[in-house]
């Protein structure tokens, strides 16, 4: 059962985000973030370079945070903005801390950033000790939308 039921999270006043829609190359859990590579979605790892998007739970279909959009199908990728919030996939064993940066990891799954990391893409909005086994939604606060390659 997932921590929250929506992944973004405002606020309020704020317009809803920008999203493209594009099929998913593979299996795609909402929260996960994601990059367009040959115009369907992938999920961002390590070494990923390119505007990121979250994937959004698929309300089109009442899909709930833990339901995959499978792989072909119609995904809806919200643009990340660095004055909103979202609830993102966070990897497993991660222990963050209000403020903690965050880089691709994994499959979409957040992780914390390297010192020095210029692949920062978003902020821990809250403390969470994820001990549960998998990748959990945890509330973030985009950085700027883009990755660049390391120097």
């Amino acid at each position: 059962m997932a921590r929250y039921n929506k992944i973004f999270a405002g606020p309020v006043t704020q317009t809803t985000p920008q999203v493209t829609e594009a099929p998913a190359s593979v299996a795609i859990l909402p929260g996960s973030v994601l990059i367009l590579t040959d115009g369907k979605f992938v999920p961002a790892g390590a070494s990923a370079t390119g505007k990121v998007y979250i994937a959004q739970d698929n309300y089109l279909t009442l899909g709930g945070v833990d339901e995959a959009y499978a792989a072909g199908d119609v995904t809806i990728g919200m643009e990340m903005l660095d004055q909103q919030f979202f609830n993102a996939r966070v990897a497993a064993g991660i222990n963050l801390s209000k403020g903690t940066a965050l880089s691709p990891g994994a499959d979409g799954a957040l992780t914390i950033a390297a010192a020095g990391s210029k692949m920062v893409v978003a902020f821990s909005d809250e403390t969470f000790n994820n001990t549960t086994g998998s990748a959990q939604l945890v509330r973030v606060r985009a950085a700027k939308g883009y990755l660049t390659a390391a120097e």
